[in-house]
């Protein structure tokens, strides 16, 4: 009887581990990558929540965000996804979009269950910039 009440602890132990490390990575937001990308120097400024028509029946948050040296209004977007296949389906429709015209083309970038899109005219070593702080962020 000892050993099964120990073999059961063990086993709550696990599960309540477990658990705990689920939802720290459920508590990592939109607003947490967008903080990260300020307190490393990049532009973010004026983060705003997106409208429901963009992507808002398949994502869990979308925000946009303006880069100020991109030009008035320029900018990008950040969302999170519930699944892989979501998410996959957002960055193709950017992806697609570029591919359309230059006029059309965005940087796209995913980890995770997040996915950021940034303006066509940003430089490439600008956005791995962006790419690099989401890598350090999103395990």
């Amino acid at each position: 009887m000892k050993k099964l009440s120990i073999f059961i602890f063990i086993c709550l132990m696990m599960l309540t581990a477990c658990s705990s490390t689920a939802s720290n990575e459920k508590q990592l937001t939109t607003a947490n990558i967008i903080e990260a990308f300020k307190s490393a120097g990049l532009e973010a400024e004026k983060p705003s929540d997106l409208k429901q028509k963009e992507f808002g029946n398949i994502r869990e948050e979308g925000k946009r965000i303006l880069i100020p040296s991109l030009g008035e209004n320029a900018g990008g977007r950040i969302f999170k996804f519930g699944n892989e296949t979501d998410l996959q389906q957002a960055k193709s429709y950017y992806d697609e979009l570029g591919n359309a015209g230059s006029m059309f083309f965005s940087h796209t970038y995913s980890k995770g269950n997040f996915l950021l899109q940034m303006n066509g005219e940003m430089k490439d070593s600008e956005f791995e910039k962006y790419k690099k702080v989401m890598d350090e962020e999103i395990k």
